[in-house]
């Protein structure tokens, strides 16, 4: 390793500055919602099979969305090298905090909300029966911690990709246990099954397949082409791609959910207040443990982002799968889809300011 004095050092590196695109990525998301939903009330024949294609029957994984998280995952796996995944066992803090905010902190904490707000504060406006099935879609998001989304916010953090990747490869894993037993226990339903296929599905579909296929593409371009061409002229090709299937992913969602999303509009902005409290409660929890226990940035922002978003695609297909598709739990997984990206990208704006908090 190379040391560089006081005296020429050179200055702190800029954050990464965003495209027009992105830095305006809040106002396409928002037009995103309103293509969704003007094509799922112009054409709801085509929009009903859509949302009927799957990767195998009763796996509930949506293969239009999977292929465009695919698109999104793929891109963020050409960067890892596993070369650095060994170093992560000399670092466990930053997993270890990020687990114990995805397994302990998040879900069993938007219990507590959606139970103060939907059954208690809104209970004027929502009848108990609604409120219940809010707070069990609320309860099922929560339970489902960030696959896909998760490389597109360490992009834009500048997070340690192979890191990224572990914490939520692990995070794939624990859900394939625990997912099911934490959201029958909050929800307080003895009898519910959450079907394991659906977990088991979507591992092998956005984390093995992609990975594998990064990892080959990756090794083969290094070879034949060498690093400098990789990471500077392959490499930038793909972040438009990434971007544009973040947006085809949330007109799909929207559309599938129009009818509830047209109709229920009050019930929109009511189930938003649960939501939004609880990014900002577990980002900022997430980024102040890795900040006191003295975690790189690089590590830090990312398992900030994953401690506080969700696996929306999942969340949506288990509250329709269990519910109903215009059911209330399966409305509140759609309105975390809404609220999470333009809240998640102001918390990955404080993020990157408060970059030097974590020093060099």
């Amino acid at each position: 390793m190379t040391t560089v004095s006081s005296q020429t050092a050179p200055p702190p590196a800029e954050p990464r500055r965003l495209a027009f695109f992105d830095r305006y990525l809040t106002v396409w998301v928002f037009l995103c919602m309103l293509v969704g939903v003007l094509f799922g009330k112009a054409m709801p024949g085509v929009t009903a099979a859509l949302s009927k294609f799957e990767f195998g029957q009763g796996s509930q994984v949506n293969v239009p969305i999977g292929v465009l998280l695919w698109l999104m995952i793929y891109p963020m796996m050409l960067k890892v090298d596993f070369g650095a995944i060994r170093g992560i066992a000399r670092k466990p803090k930053g997993l270890l905090v990020t687990l114990f905010v995805n397994w302990l902190v998040k879900p069993f904490g938007m219990a507590f909300l959606a139970w103060v707000f939907m059954q208690h504060l809104f209970s004027g406006w929502i009848d108990p029966e609604t409120a219940k099935g809010y707070t069990a879609g609320l309860i099922i998001l929560a339970a489902a911690p960030c696959t896909a989304m998760v490389f597109v916010w360490s992009y834009l953090t500048e997070g340690d990709p192979a890191y990224t990747l572990v914490q939520v490869a692990v995070n794939d894993l624990i859900m394939l246990v625990a997912f099911a037993p934490i959201v029958m226990f909050l929800c307080g339903v003895a009898h519910v099954v959450v079907p394991a296929k659906v977990l088991i599905t979507s591992v092998v579909v956005f984390i093995v397949i992609p990975l594998t296929a990064g990892w080959l593409t990756r090794t083969a371009l290094l070879k034949s082409h060498g690093k400098e061409w990789f990471e500077t002229k392959f490499l930038p090709k793909f972040h438009p791609v990434m971007i544009g299937a973040l947006l085809l992913t949330l007109v799909l969602i929207f559309a599938f959910q129009s009818k509830n999303l047209t109709s229920r509009w009050l019930a929109v902005l009511l189930i938003a207040v649960p939501i939004i409290l609880q990014v900002y409660f577990n980002s900022g929890l997430t980024y102040m443990l890795m900040k006191w226990f003295r975690v790189e940035h690089n590590v830090a922002a990312p398992g900030a982002l994953i401690g506080a978003s969700n696996f929306f695609e999942l969340a949506v297909a288990v509250a329709i799968t269990l519910f109903g598709a215009d059911s209330p739990a399966a409305l509140a997984t759609v309105v975390g889809v809404l609220v999470e990206v333009p809240v998640m990208l102001s918390v990955c704006k404080v993020c990157n300011r408060t970059r030097g908090w974590f020093g060099a």
